[in-house]
Formats: structure tokens, C-alpha cells, sequence
């Protein structure tokens, strides 16, 4: 049954991701706003995707207003699932992504068009990578938008902690602004690289500000601190409640 539902769910995302593609291309010659509000169409119907043919929801636990607030808000990085969830929740946020998904035919010129972050995963590029996220970061801060960034750069499975990049440190420190973070288990539900996908309730924790003011390194032990402590303790709660019942 979860094949089935995992089966039909890949064959509806695919196809309707590519309907929308294609039929929406002229709002691409149009302002951005245009743009953003299709793509907050292709979500909302991806969420009810979730849904309906997954039987996969969510919650949010925490202070919620914090999500209308222009800050940085760093990530926790399991599955896709957060990448475009989190466009959803936030009002317009600037999100760093890998370079290649610009590659992309139609999805990739959405993302350009949304005025994205491009980040190379060569580390010949590094400096001018780091050079443009602090250039898009300030662009974004000025007209109050939020930043989303995956601090790991990369997918983790639950229980396991990637490489948090320097990059994020540097952004604090640039920008003086507050960070959010923000832990989730969607990596159960969701897993990488996997075909079938799991009912359940992905629990999103959004955790206090870290205020600016912190040297670079006190900063990144924080942050790594509370999104994978968080991360750890919603994994395990999760794991316990499937083993128990």
C-alpha cells in the first residue's frame, strides 16, 4: 500500500509540477509578484498531494509569528520536503540552492525568475559563491526579506549530523541580524534518495532567535546545539511512539 500511494503520489507530483511549468511560462515576462503567487499555487496543491494521497500532515511548534519576521532562518536539511515547504511558510524568503537546480528546464527558470541564491558545490568557486550570498543576503535584507539557508549544504538521515558550512557564520556576522532555527524529523517520513514515502505528521520546531552580537564561533556551536538537539529529540520522540504502538 505505501508503494501504491508513494507510486500515485510521484506520478500526480510530476505531472502537475510540469502542467504548472508550462502553462504558467508568460507570467516569467511578468513582474515577480507573478511568479511568487504561482508558486505558492504549486505548493498549496502539493500539500494537499501530502495529504490526501500520502496521508502525510504537519504541525508547527513554537512561536509561530516568528515566520512573518524578515530574519535568517537556518534550516535543518533531511529531505525535500523542507525545500519547498519553507517557501510556503515564509512571506517571500531569498533561499540559497545548489547551482544546478537553475539547470533545471522550467523549474529552473522559476527559481531564477524568484531571484534565488546559486551556490556551486566546487570549492574553486568558493570565494566568489561566498561573495554573491552576502551580496543577494544584503539585496534581500534591504527589501525585507527573509533568507532561508540549509546550514549542512546537503541532506542528512535523521539521527545524523552533516558539516555545518561556513557560510551561515558568515551571513551572522555580515548581516547583524537574528537567526532563526529551525529543527524538524521529516527525514522519517521523507526519506533521501528513497521511492517510498511514509504517512505520519512531521513535527517543525521553530526555536528562539540567536541574537547577533556572538563572535563567529560561539554562533555556530549555538546553532549546530539547537537545531540538532532538537532535531535528535523529535527523531527519537517519533521512533519511541512508532515502536509503541
Amino acid at each position: 500500500m505505501l508503494f501504491i500511494r508513494s507510486l500515485l503520489f510521484n506520478v500526480l507530483f510530476y505531472s502537475w509540477t510540469f502542467l504548472c511549468g508550462v502553462i504558467f511560462t508568460p507570467v516569467l515576462f511578468l513582474p515577480r509578484i507573478y511568479t511568487l503567487k504561482v508558486a505558492h499555487f504549486w505548493i498549496e496543491k502539493v500539500i494537499w498531494l501530502c495529504e490526501h494521497v500520502l496521508h502525510l500532515q504537519y504541525k508547527l511548534e513554537g512561536n509561530k509569528s516568528l515566520l512573518k519576521t524578515p530574519s535568517l532562518f537556518a534550516v535543518k536539511h533531511q529531505s525535500f520536503w523542507e525545500t519547498f515547504i519553507f517557501y510556503y511558510l515564509l512571506p517571500d524568503p531569498v533561499v540559497a540552492l545548489k547551482k544546478e537546480l537553475l539547470w533545471i528546464p522550467f523549474f529552473g527558470w522559476y527559481l531564477k525568475k524568484l531571484n534565488m541564491i546559486p551556490l556551486s558545490r566546487s570549492t574553486k568557486r568558493g570565494g566568489q559563491d561566498l561573495m554573491r550570498l552576502l551580496r543577494n543576503a544584503e539585496e534581500a535584507v534591504t527589501c525585507k526579506r527573509s533568507l532561508l539557508i540549509f546550514p549542512e549544504g546537503t541532506r542528512s538521515k535523521p539521527g545524523q549530523k552533516g558539516v555545518y558550512k561556513a557560510g551561515v557564520g558568515r551571513l551572522y556576522l555580515h548581516l547583524n541580524i537574528s537567526v532563526i532555527p529551525i529543527a524538524h524529523n521529516a527525514g522519517l517520513f521523507w526519506p533521501r534518495r528513497t521511492f517510498v514515502k511514509h504517512p505520519g505528521q512531521i513535527t517543525v520546531t521553530i526555536m528562539d532567535p540567536i541574537k547577533p552580537g556572538l563572535s563567529r564561533q560561539e554562533f555556530m556551536h549555538i546553532l549546530e546545539e539547537k537545531i540538532e538537539g532538537k532535531t535528535n529529540e523529535l527523531v527519537q520522540k517519533e521512533r519511541s511512539y512508532e515502536a509503541y504502538t
